[in-house]
């Protein structure tokens, strides 16, 4: 068994981590930047023995010391807004910067297995503008692309420092998973912004569709692979996206509609031009208008044939979400 520091704890898929952790019998060591969401984790895991520490990404303080004893380091932690930021560095400093400050720190406790989170943002929106294909653990966001989002600069600025870091000190080994648009059940009532799509279409808060798509996968499937890829020699050197399979905002709509009928989800769907236009004054729509015309979709097959197992379809995810944020009780025949 080994002891895994998990930054970022109180995220939506940190707790999931943090779940399989202690299912297999590990140490955990909890990173969390208020006593708030350390008391929204221990509710979760009352009888477990978790240790927790207050760390920020910004700030050099605690870190060392944190990760003193610690076999492996599981780096979770990065900003990730409801709405996108009028600096684009607010969010892209803090996710460099800590990711950089965790491997230091890593590294100066002689921790070399490193496990880090990035996602699909990173890959699906590459230089080469060939935004119709199919892409792979290959391909790279283009970080000052004019259709890339602070998030996902930000994010694929983190992965890629991260990289050059291990490359500098080859004793650190790294692996790296990529989530798409993380659906599947809530731990509890804190479940952040992967959530915020499948509660905007529930509650009726889009009153059209744009016509995007992403890829898509479980939580409990990227706490899997987070969990396996630690003890996975394998998996050294790689990074794995996480995707059971893309679906667009109107066909997740669709299938929330058969779920719910009682709900009023909408089933008008909207011209590019408008939404492009909704996007002066609406975040949400701003950030839909990147996505127009963009295939999403990223090769997610590596994963499962590393680690053995079968993604959870992408309808179940996003049915399992629609649960979480109170939707109600899905007709039968929706399963």
């Amino acid at each position: 068994m080994s002891t895994v520091l998990v930054t970022g704890a109180s995220g939506f898929i940190a707790k999931h981590i943090l779940r399989e952790l202690l299912a297999d019998g590990h140490t955990v060591r909890a990173t969390v930047r208020s006593d708030r969401r350390r008391a929204q984790v221990e509710a979760l895991f009352p009888d477990a023995d978790l240790e927790f520490v207050s760390l920020d990404l910004t700030s050099d303080e605690g870190w060392d010391d944190a990760l003193v004893g610690v076999d492996v380091l599981m780096h979770t932690a990065s900003p990730f807004p409801t709405d996108p930021p009028k600096d684009p560095q607010d969010l892209i400093r803090p996710a460099v910067d800590g990711t950089l400050r965790a491997l230091r720190a890593a590294r100066a406790a002689g921790v070399h297995r490193v496990v880090l989170t990035s996602t699909c943002g990173a890959i699906y929106k590459p230089a080469d503008h060939e935004w119709s294909r199919r892409k792979t653990r290959e391909d790279w966001t283009e970080t000052d692309g004019p259709r890339t989002t602070p998030y996902e600069a930000s994010k694929t600025l983190a992965e890629q420092a991260a990289w050059r870091f291990v490359a500098e000190h080859p004793e650190m080994r790294l692996t790296v998973v990529n989530p798409g648009m993380v659906f599947g059940p809530a731990m509890d009532e804190h479940y952040g912004s992967s959530l915020g799509t499948v509660e905007q279409l529930v509650t009726g808060q889009l009153p059209m569709l744009p016509q995007m798509n992403m890829p898509v996968v479980d939580v409990r499937d990227v706490a899997r692979i987070h969990v396996r890829a630690m003890s996975d020699e394998g998996a050294v050197g790689q990074r794995f996206p996480a995707n059971a399979g893309p679906m667009s905002i109107p066909e997740m709509a669709g299938v929330l509609r058969v779920a719910y009928p009682d709900a009023g989800i909408t089933n008008r769907v909207a011209p590019n031009w408008l939404i492009r236009a909704m996007s002066v004054v609406m975040p949400t729509m701003k950030t839909a208008s990147t996505g127009l015309g963009l295939n999403a979709d990223v090769d997610g097959t590596d994963a499962p044939r590393q680690f053995g197992f079968e993604y959870i379809p992408s309808r179940e995810a996003l049915l399992a979400s629609a649960a979480s944020v109170g939707a109600g009780q899905p007709v039968r025949s929706a399963g």
